[in-house]
């Protein structure tokens, strides 16, 4: 069953954490948004790069809830690891704790295999070499979606975990193409030091409310907002 309210806040979680996007793919959304010679945004490019990233969002949710789902089926334990990854994401983004670089440099190794396609799509001329190139460019190794797909993990199966990650691609469109359109100046707000605070505070706040449920507090430290335990019943995910 899906928990939309998970569903929320990974999309709350990708608006909030665009900022490092910004600094991740801000180049790329930057040159796809430059000024044609008619002197209009070139907003076809943009839309089809963010659909190509949001396209490979959602396969790497399918890939690692339906792993999940047949790996660990109780959901309170990844849950509670959801929520350790956005802390360390939250701390990663104010400034205060770099661990997470070790995990981008873990999906280098992927990435040193993809990155020689990446260049073959540019310069983008078409909306559809746009599409291919934010396709390749969504495997980027990025500590902002490896701290989603922990989160979409702890949905316990494919479908949700999709969506999750679909939903938190969401989250990150608008800071892309505001990027794309004016690339400096979105870039300068939010790398503020208060804006970047603002942010990893609010991420914090989801990782802690992630972990409180994970541990069996309130309903979504279950399979979904409807599932406490009856008396007398058992629920697997907390007894695991």
């Amino acid at each position: 069953m899906t928990d939309w309210g998970f569903i929320a806040a990974a999309l709350a979680v990708g608006f909030l954490g665009s900022g490092h996007c910004v600094g991740m793919c801000g180049g790329i959304a930057g040159a796809l948004g430059m000024a044609s010679d008619s002197g209009k945004t070139e907003w076809q490019q943009l839309l089809s790069y963010s659909a190509g990233r949001l396209g490979s969002y959602t396969l790497m949710g399918a890939i690692v809830g339906a792993l999940g789902a047949a790996l660990v089926p109780a959901l309170g334990p990844l849950r509670v690891i959801a929520g350790v990854m956005l802390v360390a994401m939250a701390l990663y983004i104010a400034g205060w704790w770099r661990g997470l670089v070790w995990l981008e440099r873990g999906g280098a190794y992927l990435w040193r295999y993809l990155q020689p396609l990446s260049a073959r799509l540019l310069p983008v001329r078409s909306s559809s070499q746009a599409l291919a190139l934010g396709a390749v460019w969504g495997w980027l190794p990025c500590g902002l979606v490896y701290s989603a797909l922990t989160f979409a993990l702890a949905q316990g199966g494919g479908v949700s975990a999709a969506l999750a990650m679909l939903a938190f691609g969401l989250g990150t469109v608008p800071a892309m193409l505001a990027t794309g359109a004016a690339a400096s100046s979105v870039r300068g707000l939010v790398q503020k030091t208060g804006v970047r605070l603002l942010f990893a505070g609010a991420i914090l706040l989801f990782g802690l409310w992630t972990i409180w449920g994970g541990l069996g507090h309130g309903n979504h430290g279950a399979h979904g907002p409807h599932s406490a335990p009856q008396s007398g019943q058992s629920e697997h995910s907390h007894h695991h």
